[in-house]
């Protein structure tokens, strides 16, 4: 539920910021993070076939099978991982989600993971990626209060490309949340 606050900030950010270099993709409501992140999981691993946070986070194989949902919304801009309070509204909707999911499920475990675009060096790009699943992680746990042992982070620099371009693109300066928690021991 968006706070008075937040609708505020949006609604002048609206306004004010028509003219950022970047184009604006819809939040998906917290119904439809919520839905992503709780459908019946692709695959079910047995209890000896888990692995660990660390193996999860570098194999495309299973990270591809987990439940998830790109954010596009929460634009960064080029070579920063700050959100812009203007943003805020965006991040609520996601602790929304996030919140509901939790109280069902103590358990649910969810991975941020750091995108960039193919502009710049690589491993600038990765610090950068990582360094945007961290603001991430810490505007839900400081401003929003989503607990932060439900959260991991990862950043993958310009490794997996929404648009595949080595030119400047928004759409690969995201997020993606990922459910882990069927995955891992």
């Amino acid at each position: 539920m968006l706070t008075r606050r937040a609708f505020a900030v949006a609604m002048v950010a609206a306004f004010a910021m028509p003219s950022l270099g970047f184009a604006q993709a819809t939040t998906p409501s917290a119904a439809t993070i919520e839905r992503q992140l709780e459908a019946e999981p692709r695959v079910k691993l047995r209890p000896n076939q888990r692995v660990t946070i660390r193996e999860f986070k570098t194999r495309p194989d299973l990270r591809r099978m987990a439940r998830s949902i790109d954010i596009q919304s929460i634009n960064f801009e080029f070579g920063s991982a700050a959100i812009a309070s203007w943003q805020y509204g965006k991040v609520e909707i996601i602790a929304d989600a996030l919140h509901r999911i939790l109280r069902r499920d103590r358990g649910a475990r969810i991975l941020i993971e750091g995108h960039t675009d193919a502009v710049g060096s690589f491993e600038s790009n990765q610090v950068l990626s990582e360094q945007r699943a961290a603001s991430l992680k810490r505007t839900l746990v400081r401003e929003f209060g989503v607990p932060a042992r439900a959260l991991e982070t990862v950043g993958y620099g310009e490794e997996f490309l929404l648009v595949p371009t080595q030119q400047e693109n928004w759409r690969n300066r995201r997020v993606t949340l990922r459910r882990f928690d069927d995955f891992v021991r």
